[in-house]
């Protein structure tokens, strides 16, 4: 029988050995590693610079004083609190659908909703590079699944034209994209994908966890900045990255939600996010919306040009190709007092190894410019 201590040297050998790395400062531009380094952050998702601002951590203070800690189980076991209620009528109407449904993660949100929508009866297609979330709610839903190379819109076409001559009469097909990709940073090409599904009896899920509170009218994401919302059946995403909270959400018509409520097992057996949470979030969404948030979307987008005149989101890959060679890499830009991580597989294809930059609204000018520097001298 194979031994952890064997699964580790294994993994240590490949260069795929992962260890956590302590922080004791909260998540901002700068923060402090439990050796008392202090390094420029450029491995956050917290794009708006929310996770530590002001005022998300007054409303937090004041809603939990106001609604307490825990919300005490299931929201259909033990009722469900007017927090949770507010914060999705107000995400609902943000992002231009009947209604919506929070989940205590993004991940969670991703393996409740897909199993919910589709069964060994069903078809699930893909992109390739979809995030591990999706793939493992495709997985857990037992339907049949079909990926499409990355962003590949003749092969996705292939796919659907295939599912439709397969699926039964009362069958589901179901496309998954990301709006934008986690580990690339591009973009997925919206519209040519809804024009392949409009005349198509298929749903179409898309995850704007990484386009959501900076992407589009008032940050409300890809779809809206496309004018696709109606298009799309199902917007997936997250608070835990541009609001600086935690948490996942799906929105779609009054009937989905209503469904998903009965039917999302990890919407059912969880204990819901504390109320005080949904309370904060709710807040969150204002300044997301308003000339606070307007503000720190002019100032994300001047430090992604800043860096990198071509990016058409937060996430710069540089992409090295060996383990070993981009763990060095990572490990010199640490020695220089820069936080960028290198990302292996499985979180992205073998041969693909790379330092992922994430910039911030709270990146200084000078900041990313030394970044740039200190990357010149390892190429």
């Amino acid at each position: 029988m194979r031994t952890p201590e064997s699964e580790l040297d294994e993994l240590e050998a490949s260069g795929l050995r992962r260890q956590l790395r302590r922080i004791d400062s909260p998540q901002g531009a700068r923060v402090a590693l439990a050796d008392g380094s202090v390094l420029l952050n450029f491995s956050s998702n917290d794009y708006l610079g929310l996770a530590n601002h002001p005022l998300n951590r007054a409303s937090f203070i004041a809603n939990i004083e106001a609604f307490g800690t825990g919300a005490g189980a299931s929201r259909l076991v033990c009722g469900s609190q007017s927090p949770h209620h507010q914060l999705e009528e107000k995400l609902a109407a943000f992002k231009n659908t009947e209604s919506a449904l929070t989940f205590s993660t993004g991940f969670a949100t991703a393996t409740g909703v897909i199993p919910a929508l589709c069964g060994k009866e069903d078809i699930v297609i893909l992109d390739k590079l979809c995030h591990a979330s999706l793939i493992d709610g495709a997985r857990l839903s037992g339907a049949t699944m079909r990926v499409f190379p990355h962003n590949d819109l003749e092969k996705l076409s292939s796919h659907l034209s295939w599912a439709e001559g397969r699926i039964a009469k009362d069958g589901r097909i179901l496309v998954i994209t990301e709006s934008v990709f986690s580990m690339d940073g591009d973009r997925a090409p919206l519209q040519g994908i809804c024009d392949l599904i409009t005349p198509s009896p298929a749903l179409l899920l898309v995850d704007e966890a990484h386009a959501f509170g900076y992407i589009g009218p008032e940050g409300r994401g890809l779809a809206a900045e496309l004018g696709l919302e109606d298009q799309i059946n199902l917007q997936m995403g997250t608070f835990s990255k541009a609001a600086g909270l935690s948490g996942g959400y799906i929105c779609g018509s009054r009937n989905m939600i209503d469904f998903l409520i009965n039917k999302a097992r990890s919407f059912i057996y969880s204990t819901a996010p504390a109320p005080s949470l949904a309370a904060t979030i709710s807040d969150c969404l204002d300044l997301i919306a308003g000339d606070e948030g307007a503000a720190l979307r002019s100032a994300l987008w001047s430090n992604i040009q800043s860096f990198n005149t071509d990016a058409t989101s937060a996430i710069i890959p540089l992409i090295i190709g060996d383990n070993e060679a981009t763990l060095a890499a990572s490990q010199t830009l640490h020695e220089c007092g820069y936080l960028v991580p290198a990302i292996r597989y499985p979180t992205v294809s073998k041969g693909t190894a790379r330092l992922r930059v994430t910039l911030s609204a709270n990146h200084l000018p000078e900041q990313i410019k030394g970044l740039k520097e200190a990357l010149t001298s390892l190429y």
